[in-house]
């Protein structure tokens, strides 16, 4: 009786392995890591950037939210579409700050603040470019929204 209740546990503590290392693997597969200093520099697997050599940091999971905002400011773990409204439910990516004047070249902050060696603000980085629709100044983009500064029309997101 002694020997089949040793059994019983010893079995049990080794399926109980198991599937932890089989999350654990699942868990490493999904992550994804990327360099503080080149946020495109990606990789599955820790490591160094290709770039500059640092180490590579482990991603954030991705969180969507609806562009339309008609759920207020309800967000998913999964892409697809708002309940509501149907459109494609976009990544939420957390803002990124640099010196304007890149007085420490490409390096990038995750908070809002000053430049530690100019003092001047940090401006956020945006990713959207946005360009005059009536193309008064050519192919010539901007980081944020505004006016053309030819024409005076609203610039409009580049896709």
């Amino acid at each position: 009786m002694l020997m089949m209740a040793a059994l019983t546990i010893l079995s049990v503590a080794v399926f109980a392995q198991n599937s932890n290392k089989e999350k654990s693997k699942m868990k490493r597969e999904q992550t994804t890591c990327t360099c503080p200093m080149h946020p495109v520099a990606t990789s599955n697997e820790a490591g160094k950037c290709s770039r500059c050599g640092m180490e590579l940091k482990e991603k954030a999971a991705c969180t969507y939210a609806c562009p339309m905002k008609c759920e207020g400011e309800k967000t998913y773990d999964k892409a697809g579409k708002c309940p509501k409204c149907n459109m494609n439910l976009q990544e939420i990516t957390a803002a990124t700050y640099a010196c304007p004047m890149k007085c420490e070249g490409e390096k990038t902050y995750d908070k809002a603040g000053k430049c530690p060696k100019c003092n001047m603000n940090l401006q956020e980085i945006t990713t959207a470019t946005y360009a005059c629709p009536m193309k008064c100044e050519g192919n010539k983009t901007y980081g944020k929204q505004g006016k053309c500064p030819k024409c005076g029309m609203n610039l409009k997101e580049k896709a």
